[in-house]
């Protein structure tokens, strides 16, 4: 998919019907738009509302939850219809299903609710289920009355031709708008992959933060678990002593000590495994963000830190299996 805006909208719907005749393109949609005061009832909300075509739905994959969405007929007669996302729903109807054939006004003039899209969640920070959509002629000619576009919404045949699409589309496009080779664009072309791979660069950078993050809390807790046992060693010198004094030997020593460092940092693990799936559950909760917990990553992460417990547990209980018993039963 790829959109094209002008900072002084610059586009106009004869550009939306060249760029319809580039090779690759499957389906398109212009789209005018600005942000508006709905009323049902005693309810309002001040939110965007987006004059385009019907194969919009196509193209941004928006699936319709309740009702329909409006038709090619709808958009020719420039119908007074609306689609509503679910916030939009939620907050003038309170649900879904009851605001289908309800009556809205946007700016003014009164619109039906023809249908209730599927929630898409926040993206970029933004409120996607924040939106109305009507009809393209509808908003141009009764909402917005304007002759530019906000943006042109293109789907390619295939992610291959994506490139090329974006290529040809800036050429038709400036030779449309006249600009000569030295001239700037006077509008900005944006496709998915560029999207994701400024996603991916992000996510890749925010992993290894974290990933040094916990690689620097696993060091500290590291030495934290060797410490605790070496203290334990000490405060217990006068029971190793006892224990080897009535037949205890050194590998009993070693076992003992080795299995308390591997239980300390078992439940560490267990405990940090518990906190971590609640605080990624709460922000699903809270940010509507799509979250999954696998079950192989809390194994993972549990047999990490029963490793961590052998690793750095090996030597206070080697030094504790090494004391000498007389040493140890004098040991105030």
């Amino acid at each position: 998919m790829a959109g094209g805006a002008g900072p002084q909208q610059s586009l106009k719907i004869a550009d939306a019907d060249a760029i319809a005749k580039v090779d690759g393109v499957e389906a398109l949609s212009p789209v005018v738009g600005g942000s508006a005061q709905l009323v049902a009832g005693n309810q309002n909300w001040q939110t965007r509302i987006q004059g385009v075509m019907p194969e919009y739905q196509q193209i941004q994959n928006w699936q319709v939850a309740a009702g329909g969405f409006f038709t090619e007929q709808d958009e020719r007669s420039a119908r007074n219809v609306a689609v509503l996302g679910q916030t939009v729903a939620q907050s003038l109807f309170n649900d879904q299903a009851a605001a289908v054939g309800q009556q809205l006004r946007i700016r003014n003039i009164p619109f039906v609710v023809v249908g209730v899209l599927a929630s898409k969640g926040t993206s970029f920070g933004g409120d996607q289920d924040d939106t109305v959509l009507v009809p393209f002629q509808t908003a141009q000619v009764r909402l917005f009355g304007a002759t530019a576009l906000n943006q042109v919404v293109v789907q390619a045949t295939s992610a291959d031709q994506m490139t090329l699409m974006t290529t040809e589309i800036t050429q038709v496009l400036r030779n449309r708008h006249k600009l000569a080779g030295a001239q700037p664009n006077d509008f900005t072309i944006r496709n998915n992959n560029d999207l994701l791979q400024t996603v991916e660069g992000v996510t890749q950078t925010m992993t290894l933060l974290l990933g040094g993050v916990a690689a620097v809390s696993l060091v500290v807790g590291c030495i934290g678990i060797m410490n605790i046992m070496l203290v334990s060693v000490t405060e217990r010198t006068r029971e190793i002593g006892i224990r080897m004094a009535i037949g205890a030997r050194g590998a009993d020593i070693l076992a003992q000590f080795l299995v308390e460092a591997v239980v300390l940092a078992s439940l560490g693990g267990i405990i940090g495994i518990i906190i971590g799936v609640a605080v990624a559950y709460g922000a699903q909760q809270i940010f509507g963000w799509a979250i999954v917990v696998p079950l192989w990553s809390m194994l993972i992460a549990f047999g990490f830190a029963a490793m961590v417990g052998i690793f750095f547990g090996i030597y206070p209980a080697r030094k504790a299996s090494q004391l000498d018993p007389i040493d140890a039963l004098l040991y105030q």
